[in-house]
């Protein structure tokens, strides 16, 4: 069971280990594009170029969607980025359970958008998590974890890629040592749990009266979607890449747009300074402000709100 690009290393990884994947769970095929025509998952695409039968169910919490699973007489479920909460009756279909791959190191981080909020709130570490699924988002026992490392440039996008290949891994050695029956179990301390909720729009939106460090995490932390934007004198810019050029305490008012050239647009937060160094504004395309800057104006002293 899973849906986005995320779940489809997982997914090649059981077929080709040779595990029977007798079918594949994953949500409704959505509008994408600018003709809104319907976009199957890139787990259902994997899927279906592997013969293997597709299940797209809108409900999951109607008896005919349980009956339907049983009829496979599945012996373990594997979830991976589905993005729907299963049933106490779905999940005791199985008799080996579910197993789930989650992209943050539990209990940190449950929730629908881990990688992001993982970037977003500046961690120096990172990784993913198997664990056996329960009614709650994210709350079962806890199986195996493999960390790595987050630079401090890496966007949301770049750690979503690793991540991805490490889910597989960690997946591949899960079963391993479920076959040899020697997984562990460890349940989790409710107390230390943090929360990823779903992403939106208007998270990216940049508040310049937080610190230079804060608002490069939200820049890197919101790459590739929803992007990070502020206005311009009213009009929206996207901002796509940023560097921390001083982390001390600013007099001038947050916003402000202190020098513009080649390098960036020098650009004061409460606390420290940023350079914006590409740029994105709704009448032209993603660029680098060194190259936007050769045919329009930023004009230094103007502040963005």
């Amino acid at each position: 069971m899973g849906t986005p690009e995320f779940a489809v290393p997982s997914l090649d990884m059981l077929v080709k280990e040779g595990y029977e994947v007798v079918a594949v769970v994953t949500q409704p095929d959505k509008p994408k594009g600018r003709g809104n025509k319907l976009a199957a998952p890139p787990v259902k695409e994997y899927a279906l170029e592997h013969g293997i039968e597709v299940l797209q169910p809108v409900k999951v919490r109607t008896p005919e969607y349980a009956e339907q699973l049983r009829s496979f007489k599945p012996d373990l479920y594997v979830t991976c980025a589905y993005g729907r909460i299963l049933t106490k009756e779905v999940l005791d279909i199985p008799p080996m359970g579910c197993i789930n791959v989650h992209g943050s190191l539990l209990p940190k981080y449950r929730g629908a958008a881990p990688i992001q909020w993982s970037v977003i709130n500046g961690e120096k570490v990172t990784g993913i998590t198997s664990m056996y699924t329960d009614v709650g988002m994210d709350t079962g026992d806890m199986l195996l974890k493999k960390e790595i490392s987050l630079p401090e440039d890496m966007t949301a996008g770049e750690l979503h890629d690793v991540l991805k290949g490490v889910g597989a891994e960690v997946l591949k050695e899960t079963l391993v040592k479920l076959k040899e029956g020697t997984l562990r179990r460890i349940p989790q301390d409710d107390s230390e749990a943090t929360l990823a909720p779903i992403m939106n729009k208007d998270i990216g939106r940049i508040d310049w009266t937080r610190s230079a460090a804060e608002i490069h995490n939200l820049v890197r932390g919101t790459d590739p979607w929803p992007g990070a934007f502020t206005f311009y004198k009213g009009e929206r810019m996207r901002v796509w890449k940023t560097k921390v050029m001083d982390k001390q305490k600013q007099d001038k008012k947050p916003g402000t747009i202190l020098k513009v050239n080649k390098e960036g647009i020098l650009t004061a937060c409460n606390q420290g300074l940023i350079q914006i160094l590409e740029i994105q504004f709704d009448s032209s395309k993603r660029m680098l402000v060194e190259n936007y800057i050769c045919g329009h104006a930023i004009d230094e002293g103007e502040v963005l709100e």
